[in-house]
C-alpha cells in the first residue's frame, strides 16, 4: 500500500514559481568513496526552502545553515590527508542534473572546527579554521562556483594531514556574488557541515581562528563585489587564512591516536537498509501468528521513522524499506508464520563512487536564470500525528520538530490533526498501525510509490488545471484550479500561512 503526500502538489501550485532555489550540499566522499545521500551532513529541515542561501550574514545559520545547530544520529569516518569531496545539488535529491545557476559566480572555502562532539555540538562561535578558499581563475577565467558547475557539482579538499585526532564539523560554503552590486547588496552563502571522526597521528591545533557567526561583516569589500565588471578587481578575503600541514603550534603529543577511536555516530551493525542517517534494523524472528506480526509492527514503526526523517535528499532507502514491510505482511497473511523473510532483494544498490559518478556523468548542464525547482521532487509517505507537537529538538532524528509533529520539514500533505485543506478536497486518516495489520495485495520489491501527476500548464496564462493525486486502491481526488484568481490564493497562502508555521 502507497501514499502520495499532497505536498508535492502545494509545491508544484504554489512555491514552484515564488521560491528561489539555487543549490545544496547534499552529500560527500571520503577518498573517492560516497557516504550517501544527507549521511553525516546537517541539513535544512524545511524541504521546500532547502535550496535556499542563509539569510544575512550575522545569524546563526551562517555556521551550518537552517537547523544547522542540531547535529544528525551518523558521523562519518576520515584519515588525516583524506581527501573530502563535497556535492552540490540544484535538485536535492538527485532527480534532475545540476549544481547552482551559472549566473551565481563567487568563491568558495570550507573551514573545520574541532568538538568534543560531532552530534551535541551546535557549530556556533570560535573554534574555525580555514583549510580551502579559491576565487577567480583569471587562467580559466572562471570562478569556484562556475567550476563546480564543469566538475559535476564537485569540491574537493585535503584534510591537513598533521591535525590532532577527534571529532569535527566540515563547513563547505559557496558565497554567490551575483546580487552583491544592489542596493542594498545580497551576497548569499550557501553552508552546510558534516560530521566526521578524523583518525591521525597528528597533534596540531590550529590557532588561528575565527568565530562563525562573526567571521565576516558587511565592512569586508567582498560582500559588495562587482562580478560584473568587465575588468575585474582581485578579490579581498575576509575570515582565516587557510591552514596548512606543519604551520600550526603542536602542543606536544598529549593527544595520540592510539587513545581516541570513535564511539558515536558509527552504523548499526545489524543496519540492512539505509536512508541518509536512518538505519532499518533486522526485524525480530517470528514463529507464530502473533510473533509475526509484531515483527510486522516493528517494520512499519521503523518505516514512519524513516519517512520522518527523510529530509531534502529524498526517502529511496525509505520506498526499499516500505516494499520489504509489505513482504513481511504478506508472509503473515498467508500464514507463513516463520520469518522474518530475508531483506536482501529489497536493499538498494551501493552508492556510486567518485570516479564511477565522473566517469559516467553526462556534460554538466548549464542552468540559467532563476529557475525555481522544487526543493523536494518526491512524494513523501509521512503518517499523520496524533497531537501535533510544538517545535523543540529531537536529537534522535537530527531535525526539528514541526507544527505537524513531524521533523520530515516542509509542507505537509493535509490530515485532520494539521492544517485544514482547501474546500472539496479529502482527508488523509491512513496511519502506520494500520498498515502493518491490513491484508493488501502482494509487493512486488521493484515497485515504487506512485508518483503526484504534475500539473498542466499552459505556457501563455501560467493557469494550472486539473491536479489528479492517484492513490493506490482508491479513487482519485481530482482539483480544478482552472478558476480565476486560484493560483493567487495558493501564492497568497504561501506568502502569509506557511511563512509563520513552518519558518
Amino acid at each position: 500500500m502507497h501514499f502520495t503526500n499532497i505536498k508535492g502538489v502545494l509545491l508544484a501550485v504554489a512555491v514552484a514559481q515564488v521560491v528561489d532555489a539555487h543549490t545544496r550540499f547534499t552529500n560527500f566522499f571520503v577518498d573517492d568513496v560516497n557516504q550517501g545521500d544527507g549521511t553525516c551532513v546537517r541539513m535544512s529541515n524545511i524541504n521546500a526552502q532547502a535550496t535556499n542561501p542563509v539569510k544575512g550574514i550575522t545569524g546563526e545559520d551562517m555556521a551550518c545553515g537552517v537547523n544547522g545547530k542540531n547535529g544528525v544520529a551518523r558521523v562519518c569516518g576520515a584519515k588525516a590527508g583524506s581527501k573530502l569531496t563535497f556535492e552540490y545539488r540544484y535538485w536535492p535529491d538527485g532527480s534532475q542534473p545540476g549544481a547552482i545557476d551559472i549566473s551565481h559566480k563567487g568563491p568558495c572555502e570550507v573551514y573545520m572546527k574541532k568538538v568534543d562532539s560531532a552530534i551535541k555540538d551546535q557549530a556556533i562561535g570560535d573554534g574555525w579554521f580555514s583549510i580551502y578558499r579559491d576565487d577567480y581563475d583569471s587562467a580559466s577565467k572562471k570562478w569556484c562556483t562556475e567550476k563546480l558547475i564543469t566538475n559535476n557539482g564537485h569540491l574537493s579538499v585535503t584534510v591537513p594531514k598533521d591535525l590532532a585526532p577527534g571529532s569535527y564539523l566540515v563547513r563547505p560554503a559557496l558565497l554567490a556574488l551575483h546580487q552583491a552590486d544592489k542596493n542594498p547588496p545580497d551576497p548569499q552563502f550557501y553552508v552546510g557541515c558534516a560530521q566526521i571522526f578524523l583518525t591521525s597521528d597528528g597533534a596540531a591545533k590550529p590557532k588561528n581562528t575565527v568565530s562563525i557567526p562573526g567571521y565576516v561583516s558587511f565592512n569586508d569589500p567582498a560582500m559588495t563585489y562587482h562580478v560584473w565588471d568587465n575588468e575585474l578587481k582581485p578579490f579581498q578575503w575576509f575570515g582565516a587564512t587557510p591552514y596548512t600541514a606543519g604551520s600550526g603550534t603542536k602542543r606536544g603529543l598529549e593527544v595520540r591516536a592510539d587513545t581516541l577511536t570513535q564511539t558515536e555516530g558509527l552504523e548499526p551493525a545489524n543496519c540492512l537498509i539505509r536512508n541518509n542517517n536512518w538505519c532499518g534494523i533486522k526485524l525480530p524472528t517470528s514463529s507464530d501468528e502473533g510473533s509475526c506480526w509484531k515483527s510486522s509492527q516493528n517494520c512499519y514503526d521503523q518505516l514512519s521513522k524513516c519517512y520522518d526523517t527523510a529530509g531534502p535528499t529524498g526517502h529511496h532507502g525509505c520506498t526499499a524499506w516500505e516494499a520489504y514491510c509489505g513482504e513481511v505482511k504478506k508472509e503473515c497473511n498467508a500464514g507463513n508464520f516463520n520469518g522474518p523473510p530475508s531483506a536482501d532483494s529489497y536493499i538498494p544498490p551501493p552508492y556510486k563512487s567518485l570516479h564511477e559518478l565522473d566517469s559516467n556523468a553526462a556534460p554538466a548542464p548549464v542552468i540559467v536564470g532563476d529557475e525555481s525547482p522544487s526543493s523536494d521532487t518526491s512524494d513523501t509517505y509521512t503518517a499523520p500525528k496524533a497531537n501535533p507537537a510544538p517545535a523543540t529538538a529531537d536529537s534522535g532524528s537530527g531535525g526539528s520538530i514541526d507544527t505537524c509533529g513531524s521533523s520530515n520539514g516542509g509542507l505537509k500533505f493535509y490530515t485532520a490533526n494539521c492544517l485544514a485543506p482547501p474546500s472539496g478536497a479529502s482527508l488523509r486518516t491512513d496511519t502506520v498501525a494500520n498498515l502493518a495489520t491490513t491484508a493488501v495485495p502482494a509487493v512486488n520489491p521493484a515497485s515504487a510509490p506512485v508518483p503526484v501527476v504534475a500539473p498542466s500548464t499552459n505556457a501563455t496564462t501560467s493557469s494550472v488545471t486539473n491536479i489528479s493525486i492517484p492513490a493506490a486502491g482508491r479513487a482519485e481526488s481530482t482539483w480544478n484550479l482552472e478558476k480565476p484568481g486560484v493560483f493567487f490564493f495558493f501564492f497568497l497562502l504561501h506568502q502569509t500561512v506557511f511563512p509563520p508555521i513552518y519558518q
